[in-house]
């Protein structure tokens, strides 16, 4: 009897094992769709931040100035691996990273941006032209340190208002923290830039 009553104390904890496994996936959030804030901000800022990526490696090419190297250096790889991670959740999605026919910062209902007409190369707020991206390539020294670092205080600040957006639209905790993430550490670098372009008079 005691091995019978064993066996079916065994059955009934794992009865309710299953009926809490079961629980905790009805709880879980389901997968973003193509048109969701998650997605659109994950596509949308990886493409923003591989701009800033290829700035600062454009200006590590045109100055030696030790601070403005090191911050390029810092912002190249931070970004660079934040892409990595957004382009990861939208293979984890099973969602394209590029979607057709619709407009940059569309999951913000900013989806008109597309009709602001010839924005060359910015497609986003705080985006540098390709007429910009060609200065600074010209650019070197002085000039090319002050000129990466107003870029990118603009372009910190896009990137900012996208994230916010991000911390108030997307679903995926992870994704929001992220996002969160963003904010702090963009906003502490832009106060460090305004710093360094006082430093250089500009």
């Amino acid at each position: 009897m005691a091995a019978v009553a064993a066996v079916a104390l065994a059955v009934l904890f794992a009865g309710g094992a299953v009926t809490v496994a079961s629980a905790d996936r009805d709880e879980a959030p389901a997968t973003p769709v193509s048109s969701s804030a998650d997605a659109g901000f994950a596509r949308d800022m990886a493409v923003h931040h591989q701009q800033a990526v290829e700035m600062s490696f454009i200006v590590r090419d045109r100055t030696k100035d030790e601070a403005v190297r090191r911050l390029a250096y810092d912002i190249a790889n931070t970004q660079a691996n934040q892409r990595g991670m957004m382009f990861g959740w939208l293979d984890l999605w099973g969602l394209p990273k590029n979607e057709s026919g619709v407009a940059p910062m569309a999951w913000m209902g900013m989806g008109d941006m597309g009709d602001m007409g010839d924005t060359d190369g910015a497609l986003m707020p705080g985006m540098a032209t390709n007429a910009q991206l060609d200065e600074l390539r010209r650019a070197s020294g002085r000039d090319a340190e002050v000129l990466y670092l107003k870029l990118m205080t603009a372009h910190h600040r896009g990137g900012v208002h996208m994230a916010e957006g991000c911390v108030q639209k997307c679903t995926v905790d992870i994704e929001r923290k992220l996002a969160q993430g963003m904010v702090d550490a963009q906003k502490s670098e832009i106060a460090l830039m305004a710093d360094m372009l006082k430093e250089r008079g500009a």
